[in-house]
């Protein structure tokens, strides 16, 4: 996969790069497997208020039923269509099953259309996509999609690009090395998905211009050291100053910028064998 450039017909063009979807094989999605959520961002319907700072606006876009679960185990699927979804980084992947039915996954990186995987609560061939539980995964092998609960459905390492490696497996735990560098315990009865999350370019991408910004729904946000004291805690001050305060804060006086915000005692921290980087 390419990031693709364009030439510098405005200035702002000059600096956009976007993804080359020439992987992907179908611009409609499915319909039977789509929703449409209401905007939960921007104003309040109700109030006229702001309830969400900075959102608001930007493209319609429908939701896309993805099959965290995998859940028709031991029967092959065939990837019919690779597809975008404009509410992930990552690309999505069609299957259809032996039965006739279809639905979405997450697609791993390198999948091509026509490939069959399979998902089972028993060993499989390590093979890109196929999904089985942690024990019968063999060491060092790189996963995502990685499920918390057994059967609740994948958590985590789900965006584009990220991959987490299984380091090890002690009796009724695997242990996992994150994309954060976290090192961490998880039952071995959970599912993961063999591979890379697809779309590792996502990270290169350079938005160029305001207006794309406010095709995804987001709008301008003002310093805090702009505002004035009554509207946040770093306003006011003759001319240009700076915050006044030993760290900075949220609008509602919050530490921001650095400050842990994991809770204190948590069940899962025995967890967690090397804490993220």
């Amino acid at each position: 996969m390419a990031i693709k450039s364009y030439k510098p017909t405005t200035p702002s063009r000059r600096y956009i790069t976007t993804i080359d979807f020439s992987v992907l094989t179908k611009k409609k999605p499915e319909k039977s497997l789509l929703l449409s959520p209401k905007k939960k961002t921007g104003k309040s319907k109700a109030t006229g208020m702001i309830t969400v700072r900075h959102r608001g606006g930007g493209n319609k876009r429908k939701y896309r039923i993805i099959d965290f679960k995998r859940d028709k185990y031991d029967l092959k699927a065939k990837v019919i269509a690779l597809e975008y979804d404009p509410n992930r980084s990552a690309f999505i992947a069609l299957l259809q099953y032996e039965d006739g039915e279809k639905r979405y996954i997450i697609a791993p990186h390198q999948i091509k259309v026509g490939d069959e995987i399979i998902s089972s609560k028993s060993k499989l061939e390590a093979k890109i996509g196929n999904r089985m539980p942690l024990k019968y995964i063999p060491l060092g092998s790189f996963v995502y999609d990685i499920e918390l609960v057994p059967e609740k459905g994948a958590q985590l390492v789900r965006s584009a690009g990220n991959l987490a490696q299984l380091v090890a497996l002690e009796g009724k735990y695997a242990q996992l090395r994150l994309p954060s560098g976290e090192v961490r315990n998880i039952l071995s009865t959970c599912s993961a998905t063999i591979g890379q999350v697809s779309n590792p370019d996502h990270e290169n991408i350079e938005i160029g211009k305001a207006g794309r910004k406010r095709w995804k729904g987001i709008r301008p946000t003002v310093r805090g050291k702009a505002m004035n004291p009554v509207d946040h805690p770093h306003g006011g001050g003759e001319g240009r100053s700076p915050i006044g305060l030993i760290h900075p804060k949220t609008p509602w006086g919050k530490p921001a910028l650095g400050v842990k915000t994991r809770k204190k005692g948590k069940k899962s921290d025995k967890l967690i064998i090397k804490k993220r980087k």
